[in-house]
């Protein structure tokens, strides 16, 4: 397990937390593995009945590591940490093939992943300084965790494009009138009220809740998705616009798009 994912189990809820809040919990290889450990544990233990993801800090996740990433873009897609993406593949294909109950709590800002595996949980709470993004085109990328696939099946064609090509952040107040969240607490509730929620689901017939997820989702239909994104994702990773994007990051200026090949 990861030292940025904490894990505790109780009483039928397996609870893991995005502990980096120093770095905004953006996400690094190791943590991808460590919850791709935990979720396909999961799977193998009859005692976890519901997976409880949440965050430490004042925001959930602020995506994918910039820093790994544009180490990866401009060394031509090798890592000295081995394949970069496996990892993050190993826990795509997990969110994508969990039976269990996947009950998030939000805060904050959610970009990039932290948005994208909400649409992979069956109950999404939201603070209500909740604030959610998908900039992929931004860094000159495109979306990821079958994100273009559930994306405009749960908010329709314009609204999930204007999320991935402008990258505007959603507030929580508009991702529960659009159908990305089933309900927005209080901030100071957020904690208490994912606990209720998991519990809920924890005391009810496992058998029954995993057979209806089941039947609600096509998890190799998803996972296909996945990897036809991850393909893209790749190559885009290497192209001159992405390289144009990082540039810019590390130089503290606005990528100029215009100058590149695309």
């Amino acid at each position: 397990m990861s030292e940025h994912i904490q894990s505790h189990h109780a009483d039928g809820v397996l609870t893991l937390t995005l502990a980096r809040a120093d770095k905004k919990n953006a996400m690094t290889d190791a943590m991808y593995g460590a919850l791709a450990d935990a979720l396909s544990a999961a799977e193998r233990d009859n005692t976890v009945r519901v997976v409880l993801l949440r965050a430490e800090g004042d925001m959930f996740s602020a995506g994918n590591d910039i820093g790994e990433f544009a180490s990866i873009a401009m060394s031509g897609g090798k890592s000295n940490k081995g394949d970069a993406e496996r990892n993050v593949v190993r826990f795509l294909h997990a969110l994508a093939s969990a039976t269990r109950p996947l009950v998030a709590a939000v805060q904050g800002r959610a970009v990039g992943i932290g948005t994208t595996m909400l649409l992979h949980c069956d109950f999404v709470l939201l603070a209500d300084n909740a604030q959610l993004s998908t900039p992929f085109v931004n860094l000159a990328l495109v979306p990821e965790a079958a994100s273009s696939l559930l994306m405009p099946a749960r908010l329709g064609h314009v609204r999930a494009f204007e999320m991935f090509a402008l990258g505007d952040a959603v507030s929580a107040e508009s991702a529960l009138a659009w159908g990305l969240a089933n309900r927005v607490v209080p901030l100071y509730q957020l904690g208490t009220e994912a606990q209720a929620i998991a519990a809920r689901l924890a005391r009810q017939p496992l058998g029954a809740l995993t057979e209806t997820k089941r039947l609600m989702r096509d998890a190799e239909l998803l996972k296909q998705q996945m990897d036809a994104e991850s393909a893209c994702f790749a190559r885009r990773l290497q192209s001159p616009e992405a390289h144009e994007a990082f540039r810019a990051f590390a130089d503290r200026r606005p990528p100029n798009f215009n100058a590149v090949a695309h």
